[in-house]
């Protein structure tokens, strides 16, 4: 609640800052907005989480490493929405803010999998698997905040649904920094969701999945319990699939990964006739749907969960059939790439 009203109250001046900075977005043949929309909300963001952070959590080693990544993240993001940098610097700023939970013993120690059990990682390959885990989480929500609303929205929910996960595994810390990230972008949305007066940029989408991905390094992946390993997944199965197939599809083009284009989900839907209102729900609710999966595998009974498995998987292959995912050459894929 502390994280949404600190939002509340911050972003107008935000704006405002963003106005006078000239850290203006505007439109081009690839974005969907029409007028030039302020970019700095990732700083609003930022205020809204490190003050509760600061406030209800204990400083220890660990909550310093993301305490420092976060600041480091937000720097670079910002930078990059006020005057432009390429991705190399981008990429810079990910692997040292990843470089700073790596420091302070946030990492993938070990993993659980089905009918293996528990495998200890060397120190070299969980140095590797949580730094690179790391910065896949940071352009996850990079890739999707191309629509009003989306990623705060999507990270809302990823949100609510990890503290949930975390407070049952025993990870105190990990819900709450959970549940503080969730107040922080349901406050932006206030001002995010369409029509936008500001976008986070991304000073505030690298910070979001900066802190998704310490939430599930440190609260998540550490429990013993063999569905934590798929959980994460599940949770942020839209967007990974969503960075997956923008990474496939600019493969096959001959294009490069990092030159954006409008071949992503929420581009499709709004290609087909869809609002960005409604392009952004149906996004949530698929999203929602994921979630709640993770949450029955969690909680529920094997057959609850057995039947929404199954309803999950059928609104999927709906929602790919209806965006022509899956289709290889027609006029209105082509168009959509």
């Amino acid at each position: 609640m502390l994280a949404a009203v600190i939002v509340l109250l911050i972003t107008p001046t935000v704006t405002n800052l963003a106005k006078r900075m000239g850290a203006i977005d505007q439109p081009d043949d690839r974005k969907i907005h029409e007028d030039p929309i302020p970019r700095l909300g990732g700083m609003a963001i930022f205020f809204g989480f490190i003050i509760p952070a600061l406030l209800f959590l204990p400083l220890t080693s660990e909550m310093k490493g993301v305490m420092l990544g976060a600041v480091i993240i937000t720097l670079f993001g910002a930078v990059d929405d006020f005057r432009g940098t390429s991705p190399l610097v981008k990429f810079a700023g990910q692997f040292i803010a990843a470089g700073c939970l790596v420091y302070y013993s946030i990492r993938i120690d070990f993993v659980t999998l089905p009918f293996i059990g528990t495998m200890e990682l060397t120190p070299v390959i969980a140095i590797a698997a949580t730094m690179l885990w790391v910065v896949v989480l940071v352009n996850i929500l990079n890739f999707i905040d191309g629509m009003d609303g989306l990623a705060a929205g999507v990270c809302t929910i990823a949100a609510v649904t990890f503290s949930i996960i975390a407070i049952s595994l025993g990870r105190s810390e990990a819900a709450i920094l959970a549940a503080i990230l969730a107040g922080t972008t349901l406050g932006f949305l206030r001002y995010n969701f369409h029509p936008a007066s500001i976008f986070m940029g991304d000073s505030g989408s690298m910070l979001l999945g900066f802190v998704l991905a310490a939430v599930t390094v440190g609260g998540v992946l550490k429990s013993v319990a063999t569905v934590t390993l798929v959980l994460p997944l599940l949770i942020l199965g839209i967007p990974i699939f969503d960075l997956s197939f923008a990474i496939l599809r600019r493969a096959k083009n001959r294009r490069s990964i990092f030159r954006p284009d409008r071949g992503h989900l929420h581009h499709r839907l709004f290609n087909i006739g869809f609002s960005q209102r409604k392009a952004v729900l149906v996004l949530y609710g698929w999203v929602l749907l994921m979630s709640s999966l993770a949450l029955s595998m969690r909680f529920a009974p094997g057959f609850v969960t057995a039947i929404l498995a199954l309803v999950v998987m059928l609104v999927s292959l709906y929602l790919i059939y209806l965006l022509e995912i899956l289709k290889i050459r027609t006029r209105r894929s082509a168009r959509l790439r």
